[in-house]
């Protein structure tokens, strides 16, 4: 292992990183709850606002996975296709099968300058979350119960209200509804056979009736649907701790563009989708590629930028308290010092945990077993 390698696996990095995104969150979040005074005055200069400071947020994972673990990402789409990404509204369907795959779909937005717009269906739970789900409140991203008797009416006026937003924005949404586990999808299939529905390989049964709701209600701002298909080579499983240890891995992204042709047929157009999926999964394990022309789109400077900015003003107080606080000499000062650092420690711990596939929701398991009773 090279130097830099050792770096980026010791714990010590790991936590600066976790500082640096932690107290920069907490001031952007702090920000924004000032930016409320511009809604009642000007709602879209509050959109933009919010839009660049969530950016600072969100870019700094998306940093960790394209500078400092070295991912690689391929685009496999139409050439065609390639130049309207970012220019255009567009639903982006995503598989869900990774820890990571969140970090990858922003990845996919920030290439295309498209990240701090950025919006995702999520669950309510999410919005009390300091940090990102602050920052996604202040996005007006939807949040949802997923009880669609309660969800419905108030999902629709928050899809409704994107109508107006001033920047192009892309609408990230996971039609399975939870992540791909062994157990998630036995159940699944059960339910795809009681309902005469055809049974897929290696993605869960797509919920349709969030995705029908957002088609109709972004209807006429939205130009296309981005079915997107993530897979990494060597069949890696690629984690959270994975990157923030350095460890390098290589994204193959399917991308094609759809857009349902009648918004009352949502239902069967979505099933025809995964059956697709599924065979291009199924391709991809067999080949190794997908059926379409492999781009490599440039990583942009700004995810760099921003970290190194928000670095270099939060580690110079940190350091120079460290430095303070060593020189006291008060032994209560530095057992305070090391009581925040094992804290610290947890919560580093814990927010990676947050992403791993064997903590992950029931939502798919118990929602499927009520179905079936």
């Amino acid at each position: 292992m090279d130097i830099v390698g050792f770096l980026k696996s010791q714990f010590i990095c790991h936590l600066l990183i976790c500082y640096i995104f932690i107290v920069s969150g907490l001031i952007i979040n702090f920000i924004q709850l000032f930016t409320l005074i511009l809604w009642p005055i000007n709602k879209q200069l509050f959109r933009r606002i919010n839009c660049r400071l969530a950016y600072c947020i969100s870019s700094q994972m998306v940093m960790l996975l394209e500078w400092w673990s070295g991912t690689n990402c391929t685009l496999y789409t139409d050439p065609e296709s390639y130049h309207k990404y970012g220019k255009e509204n567009a639903i982006v369907i995503l598989n869900h099968n990774f820890e990571i795959d969140f970090l990858c779909g922003w990845n996919f937005c920030e290439r295309f300058g498209v990240l701090g717009s950025s919006k995702v269906l999520a669950k309510k739970e999410l919005s009390y979350m300091p940090i990102i789900g602050w920052m996604w409140y202040f996005l007006e991203i939807v949040f949802c119960k997923r009880k669609w008797e309660e969800d419905r009416k108030t999902v629709v006026q928050k899809l409704l209200n994107l109508r107006d937003y001033p920047e192009n924005f892309w609408f990230l949404i996971h039609c399975e509804g939870t992540r791909f586990t062994e157990q998630k999808h036995q159940i699944s299939m059960q339910v795809a056979k009681a309902k005469g529905l055809p049974k897929l390989k290696y993605h869960l049964l797509p919920r349709t009736k969030g995705f029908a709701v957002t088609v109709q209600c972004l209807r006429n701002v939205v130009s296309a649907v981005y079915d997107s298909t993530l897979n990494f080579r060597n069949n890696e499983n690629p984690t959270l701790l994975g990157v923030l240890n350095g460890k390098k891995y290589h994204a193959d992204l399917y991308v094609r563009q759809d857009v349902p042709e009648d918004e009352q047929e949502c239902s069967t157009w979505l099933h025809k989708l995964y059956q697709e999926k599924d065979a291009f999964q199924e391709e991809y394990y067999r080949t190794g590629t997908y059926p379409a022309v492999p781009i490599i789109p440039p990583r942009r400077p700004w995810t760099l930028l921003n970290w190194l900015f928000w670095a270099l003003l939060l580690l110079y107080p940190l350091f120079k308290l460290l430095i303070n606080m060593i020189n006291s000499g008060s032994s209560l000062t530095l057992a305070s010092f090391a009581f925040v650092i094992i804290i610290a420690s947890v919560g580093v711990r814990w927010m990676i945990g947050v992403t791993e596939i064997n903590k992950g929701s029931t939502y798919g398991n118990n929602d499927n077993k009520q179905k079936q009773k």
